[in-house]
This record gives structure tokens, sequence and C-alpha cells, in this order.
């Protein structure tokens, strides 16, 4: 096996990982929670579940090799859209695992496409534990999973992204695990609802917030 289809074997891998603890999170939306607020400040459920199936779609269409992203409609099935669309982003990823080398051309810009996937559940994870922090379900982050994207995000998110895309990191304790290192490093903490670090609402993130 080639080192670009191992790494496209690995960020596969963590993809499933992530939608796996996604699919709980969503388990628990329900209708009267979608004007709920989200830790994307100006977001509510609904709004950020949107954002997330348009994501999935993007990611989805990146496994052709190129992404061009429609506005995601209004609906009232949303949930189970993405469960769907989440079933076909692993398959997508799976089935293109053989052109591992591939750069993907996201708008102007080429991404490799390990890197792309792994972004995928960088995204698919943060966002699974907004919904969780909305529902009341608040669940964490599994360990290994937390510690593998925390080396992605600390990768793709720069310190341009920061106000438009991301607040700015928190600090954690020396005894912080790799959840709270994770969501952190994307400006989320415990007390995402009522505290200073948010997201500007007019700058909707691709990953993270």
């Amino acid at each position: 096996m080639s080192a670009a289809a191992a790494a496209l074997d690995g960020a596969v891998e963590l993809l499933d990982r992530s939608l796996a603890y996604t699919r709980v999170m969503l388990a628990e939306v329900r209708p009267e929670l979608l004007n709920r607020p989200t830790p994307c400040a100006g977001w509510d459920l609904a709004r950020l579940l949107a954002h997330m199936e348009d994501g999935l779609d993007a990611f989805t269409e990146a496994a052709a090799g190129r992404v061009e992203v429609d506005p995601v409609p209004k609906t009232d099935t949303r949930v189970d859209a993405l469960r769907e669309k989440a079933c076909a982003l692993l398959g997508a990823w799976t089935a293109a695992r053989p052109v591992s080398s591939a750069r993907v051309e996201v708008g102007d810009v080429g991404l490799d496409a390990p890197l792309l996937v792994a972004t995928a559940a960088l995204e698919i994870t943060v966002h699974g534990w907004d919904v969780g922090q909305a529902t009341g379900r608040r669940t964490r982050i599994p360990d290994a999973l937390a510690r593998g994207l925390l080396a992605i995000a600390e990768h793709v998110i720069e310190p341009v992204d920061r106000g438009p895309r991301f607040s700015t990191p928190r600090p954690t304790a020396d005894e912080a695990g790799p959840d709270d290192r994770l969501l952190a490093w994307t400006g989320r903490g415990p007390d995402h609802l009522t505290g200073p670090h948010r997201v500007n609402p007019a700058n909707p993130p691709r990953v993270g917030a």
C-alpha cells in the first residue's frame, strides 16, 4: 500500500468514528428543540443542522474530485436527511480509496484527499458536540477520536481563521482531556451559551464553529 493510500485509509477510519459519534447526538433532536441556541452565536439548532447538511453534501461531492455547493433547501426532515447523507459520505470516500493520491478542488484551492477527509471528520464531530449541547445530551467526544482530531485542528485552523470563523483558543488545565483540548482549540467551552468566546454569525464557518 502506498503512503497516500494509507493516509486516506486513516482519514476514512477517523471519518467513520466521527459519524458514529454524531449519529448518537442527532438521535436526540426533536422538533420542539430546533429553536434552541447552539455554540455558534446567532445560530439556533435548525440553522446548525442545515449547515451540517450543506457540509455533508460538499464533502461527499469532493470524493468525485471537485466541490460545487448549492444552498440547502428548507425541510422538516433534516435529521433523516443528515443520517442518509452521512452514510453516503462514508460510502463515497470508501469507494474513492483507490484514487487516494488525487487532489480535490474546493473552489480555487486544491486539497489533498486525506486532509480533506480528516477535515470533514473534524467538522462533523465538533458540530455533533454542538448538537449535543443544544439538546442537552452533552456526550463527551471519545478520547481516541479527540486526539486524532486535535492534530488536524491544530493544522487546519490558522491565526487568520480566528475571529471570522473561530473564536480564540480557550485556556485548558494541565489535566484536561483530549476532548477538552480539542474543543478549547476551536474556541468552545462549557460556558458556550453564555461566555464571551463566540463565532461571528455573519461569517459561517466551513469547519468547526
